[in-house]
């Protein structure tokens, strides 16, 4: 393939874009829905819907009277929307070794080895309090940046 002068940008320009949005290895994910930010983040950040498969998604939002212990229930439209959005970025995460889709992302295989060095004081301090508090340490995670570069341990 040939590129005159006046592609060259371009062509970079998009590579560049391409990789910053990407998440494999960086752990940067920019999809989005005004819907999932509002209802989902009302109550705890808005998990990007790459952390879990489809199928997890789609348990979850079949079950959001009990939603950890909560009633998170949406009306009809609102629900079909996020449901829709989330498994259509759903990560390609395979079924756990129990057979049922995973509900909690903390209980991933990935989020374990992602975290696996991270010591029990940290998760039990009180700026943390728990291991689905992402933002305790990933000051980006609202803009769906979890990689190291925006990553501060609470001391």
């Amino acid at each position: 393939m040939r590129f005159s002068l006046k592609t060259i940008p371009l062509v970079l320009a998009l590579l560049a874009s391409s990789l910053s949005s990407a998440h494999a290895g960086g752990h940067v994910y920019s999809a989005s829905n005004p819907k999932w930010k509002t209802e989902c983040g009302a109550c705890h950040l808005a998990y990007p819907p790459q952390l879990l498969p489809a199928e997890s998604w789609r348990a979850m939002m079949t079950q959001l009277d009990k939603h950890f212990g909560a009633d998170a229930s949406l009306d009809v439209t609102t629900a079909s929307e996020i449901r829709a959005f989330l498994e259509a970025n759903a990560g390609g995460n395979k079924r756990e070794a129990t057979g049922k889709p995973t509900l909690r992302i903390t209980e991933t295989r990935w989020f374990k080895h992602e975290h696996e060095e991270v010591p029990a004081r940290v998760w039990s301090s009180p700026a943390v309090k728990q291991p689905s508090n992402c933002a305790a340490c990933h000051t980006q995670a609202e803009r769906g940046d979890f990689s190291e570069r925006s990553l501060r341990v609470p001391r």
